[in-house]
């Protein structure tokens, strides 16, 4: 495993790999690895010839200057997950390679910009498909993977690669969940033995209406998941929405585009998303 911390040490590394036509895929992560990551990579290993991960904490991401600094940085920890998942490079660049000089990001990434996620982080996908970007200019992966949990997040990344029309496969990879259902998530580290508990209420909404979804109204599903958040102790929801999964727009009728739950709540200190897939 070669980790590499220059954009250019990166390409002279993949550009003969690329020259010799060989697949190369890239993962990005901000790092605090867990399962959902190595089935990432694990994924990506069965399409390409060549998997680089990336680690890098990307400050125009945080709405909240508090949340960039206590977010976790177990390195010696990841880099033994990288290596234990056969991953074949790192890309582990500092702030100031990735953003030599100051700089003004702001493209169309359509009207789901601004909802859901959009409307409690504002400017958190500029800086996601910011630093998105960048990755794919230092990388020119042929195929990027990205986790299902960060749902509107790939669609905002799918948005900002047909704005560029870059020449790079997005795929979407199932959510991995613990036993218990809980999604897996690098902040659930920051949960107390109570939170986790009632963590739980989120993936167990998102589960009834699932269950549910063939014979109740969608706002009967709403109702009845809203309902059942909003009665756990210390769960404070965001929102909880049933949605076109292409524009993400609130969804009214059941039609054979996809359709997903998506589900935001703050669990005592700690922010968790969720969604599930519906049809």
């Amino acid at each position: 495993m070669k980790v590499i911390n220059t954009i250019a040490a990166l390409k002279s590394l993949l550009e003969p790999i690329k020259l010799a036509q060989q697949k190369i895929a890239l993962v990005p992560t901000m790092g605090a690895l867990h399962k959902g990551h190595v089935s990432l990579i694990k994924i990506a290993q069965q399409q390409a010839d060549v998997v680089v991960c990336s680690i890098f904490v990307n400050p125009t991401q945080f709405t909240d200057p508090k949340d960039l600094e206590k977010y976790p940085r177990p390195l010696e920890h990841d880099m033994k997950m990288l290596e234990e998942a056969g991953c074949n490079v790192v890309f582990m660049p500092a702030v100031t390679e990735m953003y030599p000089r100051p700089e003004v990001w702001q493209i169309d990434l359509g009207p789901a910009e601004f909802i859901l996620e959009g409307e409690f982080r504002k400017g958190h996908y500029q800086g996601v498909t910011q630093i998105v970007k960048k990755l794919f200019d230092a990388v020119n992966p042929d195929v990027a993977f990205f986790g299902q949990k960060d749902f509107q997040q790939v669609l905002m990344i799918k948005n900002m690669v047909a704005y560029f029309n870059m020449p790079v496969q997005i795929v979407s990879c199932p959510i991995i969940r613990e036993e218990d259902g809980l999604a897996m998530s690098s902040r659930n580290i920051h949960l107390t033995p109570a939170d986790r508990k009632n963590a739980l209420v989120l993936s167990k909404a998102l589960r009834y209406v699932q269950d549910n979804f063939a014979t109740h109204s969608i706002p009967e599903l709403l109702e009845a998941a809203r309902k059942l958040i909003n009665s756990t102790p210390g769960v404070e929801l965001d929102y909880f929405s049933i949605a076109d999964g292409d524009t993400l727009l609130p969804e009214q009728n059941k039609g054979h585009h996809p359709i997903v739950a998506l589900v935001a709540a703050k669990v005592g200190q700690t922010r968790l998303i969720d969604n599930m897939i519906l049809n």
